[in-house]
């Protein structure tokens, strides 16, 4: 980055940022608004696979409550007004359709142990998944990885589909404070103070597992020294960041699938 696109990354002194509300109904709206975008690109990208996958929004007004898609409804055809209010203990308060088990006992348990968190997305997407075979995390090795640095982890006790609530806490605790997490043997789960942020996460980390593969493939690729890494992921991996980053897809979104809002 030059200096100047740095200082308009990383300000937030001109109100450039995330949305603030004084409204409830309108934040809701919003956040309503960018799931379902995210969906439809989680879509657009291929991250579907069959009825695995989900992201989550957390009520503005009641924060034990999140926004989820419907189990059986396509990233690629889903909209705004098929998602489910879910509270803590799994019933659905608004909405028709099934909940997917897997994705309340994981964001369920997400949303409980990170307050910080507003927003979280998991799928099977197909380099994340093979990338989490390997049970490693992802190095520094470009740019974009360095999102990462120091910042994601794996959860590497993999049993099944996550129906059990104790392993959504398993997970939540390898999670700890950090943005991502590496499922061995399952996938990716990322997390943000917005939906924007953590469906941007999971899209570039999902990339970023995708760059390494092909580098591993084609020989021994050369990781960026830690200062660097660091520096790096000062800019490329805050929260503003992940916020920025997902308005460009946001807005090709919109105008190619106007239907989603309905």
């Amino acid at each position: 980055m030059t200096d100047i696109t740095s200082d308009i990354v990383m300000n937030r002194s001109n109100n450039f940022g995330p949305e603030t509300f004084d409204n409830p109904a309108a934040e809701r709206l919003h956040c309503k608004q960018r799931l379902t975008a995210a969906f439809r690109l989680f879509g657009k990208f291929g991250f579907d696979e069959g009825l695995a996958g989900h992201i989550t929004v957390r009520d503005p007004e009641r924060p034990d409550h999140f926004w989820v898609n419907p189990l059986g409804v396509s990233f690629k055809q889903i909209k705004m007004s098929q998602l489910l209010l879910v509270n803590h203990l799994g019933e659905v308060i608004e909405g028709e359709g099934l909940l997917n088990g897997a994705a309340f006992t994981i964001h369920s348990k997400i949303h409980e142990h990170r307050p910080d968190v507003t927003a979280a997305a998991h799928s099977h997407s197909i380099y994340g998944k093979s990338w989490s075979t390997l049970g490693r995390l992802l190095d520094p090795i470009t740019q974009d990885a360095c999102a990462f640095y120091n910042d994601h982890a794996v959860f590497e006790d993999f049993t099944g589909v996550v129906l059990d609530l104790s392993e959504g806490d398993r997970i939540a605790a390898a999670l700890g404070d950090k943005k991502a997490c590496i499922l061995q043997n399952h996938g990716l789960l990322t997390v943000a103070d917005t939906v924007e942020a953590a469906a941007w996460w999971f899209i570039t980390m999902e990339r970023s597992c995708q760059a390494q593969l092909l580098a591993e493939a084609a020989g021994t690729p050369k990781l960026i020294n830690p200062d660097s890494a660091q520096q790096t992921a000062d800019l490329v991996g805050s929260a503003l960041a992940g916020w920025f980053s997902f308005q460009p897809l946001f807005n090709v979104i919109m105008a190619e699938q106007p239907d989603m809002f309905d």
